[in-house]
This record gives structure tokens, sequence and C-alpha cells, in this order.
């Protein structure tokens, strides 16, 4: 599954990559992000300004406190998508894409889990593609803006390095993005992206307990990124 994230590109980055515009969302580098905390992200969806918006899906139907359905929706399987009442009425009409830097997952040998960083060779930012929804607490009436990241089967890289669940982050090239913003479903959820465009890093993991959101963790978890080489 997709659990753990990072996003540190700049607002002025993100608008010119994606085309959007921003007002007044933060632009704090992400170097960790686990999902279970339930950290705001910003998303790209076919509105023109880059929205910020908490990873863990809230439906806008929920009644209720958040907690008890935030982190059973923090990834939504590809495979049944369309049968989750989370999300089969989001699938033609809330789409969004989730902009990353890179994503993490576990190597496990035996007892031990080794994190690694993962992320497209060519693309230090690049797309990975989830549903988006509101709720409307009648009570407060607070609005939760959310979202999930789909998940798809693991590609060969992916199935080394994940290799208890062979899960990955559904990620898509450059040419479907707009298709997925405008409705587009079925050819995106089958798309793979495939191992030859992937690179993984062995992580420290005190650089992952230790990442908090400063431009000296960004250097030490470079200088440990550029330091290691690959092993899958």
């Amino acid at each position: 599954m997709c659990y753990s994230n990072s996003s540190t590109s700049t607002n002025e980055q993100l608008a010119a990559r994606y085309t959007k515009k921003f007002s007044e969302i933060s632009d704090i580098p992400i170097y960790f992000a686990n999902g279970f905390n339930l950290p705001t992200f910003r998303i790209i969806t076919k509105e023109p300004f880059i929205k910020e918006s908490q990873w863990g899906l809230v439906p806008n139907w929920f009644i209720g406190d958040s907690k008890e359905i935030v982190t059973k929706t923090l990834n939504a399987r590809v495979e049944s998508i369309s049968e989750k009442k989370s999300f089969r009425y989001l699938i033609h009409r809330k789409h969004c894409i989730i902009p990353s830097t890179g994503f993490y997952e576990w190597h496990t040998i035996g007892k031990e889990k080794i994190p690694y960083f993962i992320r497209p060779k060519n693309e230090k930012l690049f797309s990975m593609i989830g549903l988006f929804d509101e709720n409307l607490d009648k009570q407060t009436g607070v609005i939760t803006h959310s979202f999930t990241i789909i998940t798809t089967m693991a590609n060969k890289l992916m199935s080394n390095i994940h290799n208890i669940k062979k899960r990955m982050p559904l990620i898509i090239a450059r040419e479907l993005e707009e298709e997925w913003l405008n409705g587009e479903s079925e050819r995106i959820l089958g798309f793979s992206f495939p191992s030859s465009g992937m690179i993984a890093y062995p992580v420290k993991k005190s650089n992952i307990l230790n990442a908090i959101n400063s431009p000296e963790t960004q250097n030490i978890f470079e200088q440990n990124i550029s330091s290691q080489s690959t092993l899958f």
C-alpha cells in the first residue's frame, strides 16, 4: 500500500508543472509524511487553483467522528474501487492528482524492514492519482477537504521491494494527466508504470524518524539518497 509520501516542491514549481494558480496555501516542504497522521497535501484537480487537502478521505455522506473512517480510506485499491461506497460515487466525478517527489516502501527480510525511497528516474516531481471529496459537518459548519491515493498491483521493481503486499501507488505519465483530471477512468486505471522507468534507494531509518521540515533535513536527506546505490 502507499502510506508514506513526500512533497518538497514549492508552490511556484507546482503551478508551473501543472499550469495552475495558487493563493494562500502552504509550501512548507514535506520530506516524509505518514498517512496515518492525516497530513495535509497539495493536490491538483480540474479547477484552476491548487488545493490543500487532508490525506484520508472523508466521504460527503459520512456523519460522525471522521477518525472512524479515515485510516481505511488512505488508499483505494483499483481492483475494488467501483465496489466501495466511499469511492464508487467519486470515480466518475472527482479525480485528483497528488504531486509527489518520492514515496517510501519497506522491504521485508525476516523480522527486519528496510525503508526505500522510490520515484521515477527522470521525474523528480511526478503524479500519483486519487479521488477527492468534501464533507460538511452540519453541526459545526466545518468543511473537510480530503483525498485518497489509488493503488495497484506492484510492477517488478515494486514487487521486489514491497515483497509482502506487493502494491504501489498508481503513477501516471504526463500525457495522461489531463485525461484523468477530465474524468477519464478505464484506460488510466489500467495503466502500469514500468519498472524500467523507476529508481529506488535504501534510506536510513534515522533519517525518516527525524524527518522534520527544515532545510537542514533536506540537505541530510539528499546527501543520504545520493550516497546510496540502487539494489533492485
